[in-house]
């Protein structure tokens, strides 16, 4: 008798995901971060300046802004949170980090208005790469990634509609005001377009390994 054949994963791709809704004042933590936010964007002239050039439909503070910590407590705090999920994620990685650690080097805003997206990209030059989210509209744009196989595989057929979400080439995130989600900085991602009447607003950010 033939043995039934088992198929294995290789080379699984990670997707972390948690919240901060479950804390204790969340609503007004959430709220606070949204008011930080605008506020921000709102001076931050070079930021503006940078999305105009650009033609990115909203604001972000990625080319102009790197001490968002140091401006304002909320973002210190947030950090904090941020670390403690980055160093579960790294474990269930099972990174071996040596003597070295993992250390966020870049943490921004995003805001897309209606009609805003933001193309598919990877993050160079880091290990760990998430975004928070703050202001989650009804009809807001999910995250995108994709399976980074992709340009490989030029002569496969596509997959069935129902197939299980680990086979399926592209896989769409929908997330809530307060989620988590990280990723090895090599996934291919991007935020498809903003269907919403109000802005969608999250905060970003990359780990590095030093």
């Amino acid at each position: 008798m033939t043995p039934p054949m088992t198929p294995r994963s290789l080379f699984v791709t990670p997707l972390y995901e948690a919240s901060l809704a479950g804390e204790k004042g969340f609503d007004a933590f959430i709220d606070d971060l949204h008011d930080a936010c605008v506020a921000i964007a709102e001076e931050d002239e070079a930021g503006q300046a940078w999305a105009y050039n650009k033609g990115y439909l909203g604001y972000t503070s990625y080319a102009s802004l790197n001490d968002l910590p140091l401006r304002d407590s909320l973002f210190a705090d947030l950090k904090k949170k941020l670390d403690k999920h980055a160093a579960a994620f790294a474990k269930d990685l099972r990174f071996d980090l040596g003597a070295g650690k993992l250390v966020m080097d870049s943490f921004w805003i995003n805001i897309l208005e209606p009609g805003g997206q933001h193309t598919g990209h990877i993050h160079p030059h880091s290990v760990i790469s998430g975004t928070v989210y703050v202001t989650i509209p009804p009809g807001a744009s999910a995250i995108k990634f994709e399976d980074p196989r992709l340009p490989m595989m030029m002569a496969a057929p596509t997959r069935e509609a129902d197939a299980p979400e680990g086979l399926q080439p592209f896989v769409y995130v929908q997330p809530a005001p307060g989620a988590i989600l990280m990723w090895e900085s090599w996934l291919r991602h991007e935020v498809t377009p903003n269907q919403a009447d109000e802005q969608r607003i999250s905060v970003s950010f990359n780990y590095a390994w030093r």
